[in-house]
């Protein structure tokens, strides 16, 4: 017998995706899997590609989320942190939701609305000393999808005080899984296929996240709906520092520096752009930066799959650290293709 681990929310993207990756986890056993609407039915009715999976999901009962060891929350923002507070103390818990992200109670007010339950440990390793806080701790914030790929883009830059953390912008591209698997008129095929459309303009959830996580003064942010299921594209731009004489030569060295270690972010060679394609089914973050010619800010663009950097694989890797397993354990770097 593994470790047991369960899923709640298992019926959506992201919880689909848990359930794919536990399944090929040498050290995990699902012990539950839990649902709403979905209870009662097969996870491979649900999930086809898990068809393999012989398991039913079942109501979302604490009792038997506490059976495990860990439980993963993939549930709707807001919906987290009520069933968090009925797990016993000594079962781990991963949040793949934004109930425990926020340190700052006002910008979750802004943003999100309703009461601040508290912040967690933020579950992005790659952050300097987030691994040995995440790998200490029994209750893990995943990050926001959105927020990954810009974090690992944007925050050695600051850091290194290569560009000013008070003028930054970020225009970010994500498939239609980013916006969960309720039925919505603007996600059907119709309406997506062959259309880029931006969606919560000057006003989307992840901004005070992505703040808080790189350091960052003043964000600019747009998301934009792409026309496929999965995946996101980030492309984050800065003022270079005054201190940076060749922004493009030191913005490179800074992330060469932070992620020369680090077995799920790569840093492309010159010439070789990001893509979203190359990233998918894995938990691998691609970066390549430069300056524009023009403003001579500084650019990063970012890709990762946003069901398994952005979500699940993520949550995965945390899991890994706080259960004393290698952190690779169960993930992979590697895309598919075509």
């Amino acid at each position: 017998m593994g470790i047991r681990v369960a899923v709640a929310g298992a019926s959506g993207y992201a919880g689909g995706e848990l359930l794919r990756l536990i399944a090929g986890h040498p050290e995990l056993d699902l012990v539950a899997a839990t649902a709403h609407s979905q209870a009662g039915a097969p996870v491979a009715a649900v999930h086809p590609h898990l068809a393999g999976l012989d398991l039913v999901f079942v109501a979302t009962d604490p009792a038997d989320l506490a059976a495990a060891d860990l439980v993963f929350l993939a549930l709707p923002h807001g919906e987290s942190a009520a069933l968090a507070a009925t797990l016993p103390a000594d079962v781990k818990v991963v949040d793949l939701g934004a109930d425990h992200r926020l340190a700052d109670a006002a910008a979750w007010s802004r943003y999100y609305g309703g009461q601040h339950t508290g912040a967690w440990t933020y579950g992005l390793p790659e952050l300097p000393g987030q691994r040995d806080r995440v790998a200490a701790a029994d209750r893990v914030a995943a990050t926001g999808c959105y927020a990954v790929a810009a974090t690992l883009a944007l925050a050695p830059l600051i850091a290194a005080g290569v560009v000013a953390p008070d003028d930054v912008v970020v225009v970010a591209a994500s498939g239609t899984s980013g916006a969960g698997r309720s039925a919505k008129t603007h996600l059907l095929a119709s309406e997506v296929m062959g259309s880029l459309s931006p969606y919560k303009v000057g006003a989307h959830q992840h901004v005070p996240e992505i703040k808080q996580a790189t350091g960052a003064t003043s964000l600019s942010f747009t998301p934009v709906l792409a026309p496929m299921p999965r995946g996101i594209l980030a492309t984050v731009t800065a003022r270079p520092a005054d201190t940076a004489a060749d922004p493009a030569a030191a913005a490179r060295e800074a992330l060469t520096a932070a992620y020369a270690d680090e077995p799920f972010v790569r840093l492309l060679p010159a010439g070789s752009w990001p893509a979203t394609a190359a990233t998918l089914g894995s938990n691998a973050c691609h970066l390549q930066v430069t300056t524009d010619v023009d403003s001579g800010r500084v650019i990063v663009t970012s890709a990762i799959d946003n069901l398994g950097k952005g979500a699940a694989g993520q949550a995965v890797q945390c899991a890994n650290l706080m259960l004393g397993l290698p952190e690779t354990t169960g993930l992979t770097a590697l895309g598919i293709a075509p």
